[in-house]
Order: C-alpha cells, then sequence, then structure tokens
C-alpha cells in the first residue's frame, strides 16, 4: 500500500452483532479503512444510545433472516465479504447455514469472528450472557467490591475491551491470510476479557480523577440524524494513517443491504 492510505481500505465487512462488543468491533475496523455494513433483524429490539455509540462510520441495514428471501440475501452480501462478525449464541448462526465452517465454503478467503460472553468451549458456550454477567463468574466484581459485597466496574470495560481484541485479532487475521493464504477464525468472549483484565493488576485512580472538562482532547462530534452528537475519537493513535470514522451514525436500517459500489 501507499503511504497515507488507510490499513482496511477496501476491506469489507458484514457485522451481524447488536448491543455493545460486537458492534464495538466493526466501529473499529471502520475507523481503520473498511466498508462495514450492519446488518440487524428487524424483529429484535435495540437500545438506541447503544446504536448512537457504535455505529460510526458504518452504513446499517435490515435483513431478517427468518425468510427465505433474507437468508439469500445474506448469502449474497457473505459472498462479497472478507470480514464476517456474529455476536449471537453459538451456533445460532450455523443452524441457518451461516457458521465458520459453512461460510469459509462458500467464500473462501474470509475472516469469521465470533464473540460471545463464556467462551466457545465448554458447558456454558451456547448460554445467551452480557456484561454484568460476565464482571460476576468472572470474580471481577468480587474484586472490585474489595472487602465489601461485589460491585460491578463502572464501565462496559469487558464489552469495549472485547471488541477491540476481536477487531485486533481480525486484522491479525487478515494479515496471515494475505501472506498464508486460508480462511480464519477469531473468536473472543467477554469472560476471556474480563480474565485478562483481572491479570493485568488492579489500576488506582487518584482521588481527584480528570473531570469532564480536562477530557476535551479525546472527544469529537458529529452532526446525526438525531443531532449533534460528541463522542469520544478513536482510541488508536498512527502518525502516518490516523483513525477516523468517514461517515456518522445512522439508526438501523436506514441503507439498503447491498456494498458499496
Amino acid at each position: 500500500r501507499e503511504r497515507g492510505e488507510r490499513p482496511l481500505a477496501g476491506v469489507r465487512v458484514l457485522d451481524l452483532t447488536r448491543v455493545l462488543a460486537g458492534p464495538a468491533c466493526g466501529r473499529e475496523l471502520a475507523a481503520h479503512g473498511a466498508d462495514v455494513l450492519l446488518v440487524s433483524s428487524p424483529r429484535l429490539p435495540s437500545i438506541e444510545p447503544f446504536v448512537m455509540d457504535t455505529s460510526h462510520g458504518k452504513r446499517s441495514a435490515f435483513v431478517d433472516l427468518e425468510t427465505q428471501d433474507g437468508a439469500v440475501q445474506l448469502r449474497e452480501l457473505a459472498a462479497g465479504a472478507d470480514v464476517f462478525i456474529e455476536g449471537y449464541r453459538t451456533g445460532s448462526l450455523a443452524r441457518r447455514g451461516f457458521g465458520p465452517e459453512q461460510l469459509a465454503a462458500m467464500r473462501p478467503g474470509i475472516v469469521y469472528v465470533s464473540i460471545n460472553c463464556y467462551g466457545h468451549h465448554g458447558p456454558w458456550r451456547e448460554r445467551p450472557g452480557w456484561e454484568q454477567l460476565a464482571q460476576t463468574v468472572t470474580g471481577t466484581a468480587a474484586i472490585e467490591g474489595g472487602d465489601g459485597p461485589p460491585r460491578l466496574l463502572p464501565a462496559a470495560a469487558c464489552d469495549y475491551t472485547t471488541g477491540y481484541l476481536a477487531a485486533y485479532g481480525a486484522m491479525t487475521a487478515l494479515a496471515r491470510q494475505t501472506r498464508e493464504g486460508g480462511s480464519w477464525h477469531v473468536r473472543a468472549s467477554l469472560c476471556q476479557t474480563a480474565m485478562w483484565i483481572d491479570r493485568t493488576g488492579v489500576v488506582h485512580e487518584p482521588a481527584a480523577a480528570r473531570g469532564l472538562g480536562e477530557t476535551a482532547d479525546l472527544m469529537t462530534a458529529s452532526d446525526t440524524p438525531w443531532g449533534r452528537l460528541v463522542h469520544l475519537k478513536p482510541a488508536a493513535s498512527m502518525s502516518a494513517t490516523a483513525p477516523r470514522w468517514v461517515s456518522p451514525s445512522v439508526p438501523l436500517g436506514t441503507h439498503q443491504a447491498a456494498w458499496s459500489a
């Protein structure tokens, strides 16, 4: 690539995720230049503030997998994708023909990213789960509570960190696919992230932590369909190809379920 070209320019990402961890992964890939299409079910509920926060740089479409037309539509999209991200209960997409082995056969060379709560092995792998449960079962809440009762971290640390780690895994897999060929399966989970955070040790904030006025250098603003949105900039800093989002967050289903020309 020429100097200054975005690292993921030309990479198509099909983002079948919702809530926080998976959407954060797609958002990070968009920040490095990927063409990210968020595909949501019109039958599932959504949390609008989360959509606003995690949809920077993406286009957004509805596909209904409960219909035959929807399944055909998703296969056509997957056939043109370089990366496929899913955050549904383990095995649910495979039962519909969209598991990692099935997509590798349909689209050789694809990078398939799976995100769940409890990990991809063991008796809990198919259970649904989310941030608070991951913090609880891994002991993170007990550590945060100290000598008192368990207490949740004051942020969705498992969700967002899992999204960043999954994006890092996807980019690593894309690099290896370029050198070695093959299709790749990246797996991340909230519980593995929680245990990794615990292993890194506890960092105690000083009593006078940075206030809102001292975080201006971390913020940016975007004009969105919801109005002007003030939000965090991309987390990474790169000298030649600074991450950025080229489009604002939009409501689910804003665009057609098709790749950009």
